[in-house]
């Protein structure tokens, strides 16, 4: 088969989907693939370009804005073309934080207390966020830590909120949920889907942002995460029944807090078109698992094309 490794697009994510789509071309051709990277400009323009491309199926390696918010995706369902990932509606409700979060709490999910406010909203901020000792103020459809702050001055988190309304038209306001940061990277579809063995996320800054995430070296990963029998499986359930609600396809990535007391994790969000550069945290648990990230890239591809089905 020949791979079209879709990256780039013109998101605040560019720069990492550049790095992702080199590291997925590099493993495809590893794992066997015949591929050819398309630096997409737009979802037009790529559906326009598709039969000159020549490739049997798109990997799609973009973050943010249109290439993981479900028009990509749609337009490929459209016009036939197999692509890897989640489907159109399930990657408009995880982009979406005020849709995953309504999704997730409805299916009995933990989830920060929070809302989403757009800038028409008559909100009492002050009152909506009570007593909450530390704030998190966050675009409602971003990724990479992009414009998220937090901040335990309620005064700060008002200014955070008409930054975020500068790139997005609404943002989320949630409680913060102090502790340990950990992801579960979660493969297949439907009830046969599993969690990856979970991982800790300990940031040398304190906070997971955007250098944290993608720059070697300040943060440490702990895959599997130290945790004890029962948390690991608490985590890895909630991970997994995240997956399913939301109806992720093939693999996501699930991002939770735990507080170190009983029942205390929270899921925070779903993510469908997760990062796949060196420091990537689904290469990281594919291998604990026990795959290699060309054996994970192969079984990706292989369930977009329903040969895993």
């Amino acid at each position: 088969m020949k791979i079209a490794v879709l990256c780039g697009g013109i998101s605040d994510e560019r720069e990492v989907s550049l790095k992702s789509g080199a590291a997925v071309e590099a493993g495809l051709r590893e794992a066997g693939y015949e591929t050819v990277t398309v630096d997409v400009s737009s979802v037009s323009g790529l559906i326009r370009d598709w039969p000159s491309i020549g490739a049997d199926a798109a990997f799609i390696a973009l973050h943010g804005g249109w290439g993981e918010d479900g028009r990509l995706q749609a337009a490929l369902a459209a016009r036939g073309i197999p692509y890897t990932g989640s489907g159109a509606l399930s990657c408009m409700a995880c982009m979406d934080k005020e849709s995953g979060r309504a999704i997730m709490e409805s299916g009995g999910i933990p989830i920060p207390p929070g809302a989403a406010i757009r800038p028409s909203d008559k909100c009492d901020f002050r009152r909506m966020i009570g007593d909450w000792e530390t704030i998190v103020v966050k675009p409602a459809s971003n990724g990479s830590t992009i414009g998220v702050v937090i901040t335990d001055d309620p005064a700060e988190a008002e200014h955070a909120l008409n930054a975020v309304w500068d790139i997005d038209t609404k943002a989320i306001a949630e409680k913060f949920i102090p502790g340990r940061e950990l992801t579960a990277a979660v493969f297949g579809t439907g009830e046969d889907a599993f969690a990856m063995p979970v991982i800790e996320v300990r940031p040398h800054s304190g906070f997971y942002d955007y250098k944290s995430k993608y720059t070697k070296g300040e943060t440490e990963y702990l895959c599997p995460a130290p945790l004890d029998e029962a948390e690991a499986r608490t985590a890895s359930e909630y991970a997994r029944r995240a997956h399913v609600l939301l109806g992720c396809r093939t693999y996501s990535r699930i991002d939770l807090r735990f507080t170190g007391e009983d029942g205390g994790i929270f899921v925070l969000e779903a993510n469908t078109a997760p990062g796949m550069t060196e420091t990537s945290l689904v290469p990281k648990a594919a291998a604990a698992h026990g795959w290699t990230f060309p054996r994970l890239l192969d079984r990706i591809v292989k369930d977009a094309a329903g040969e895993n089905r």
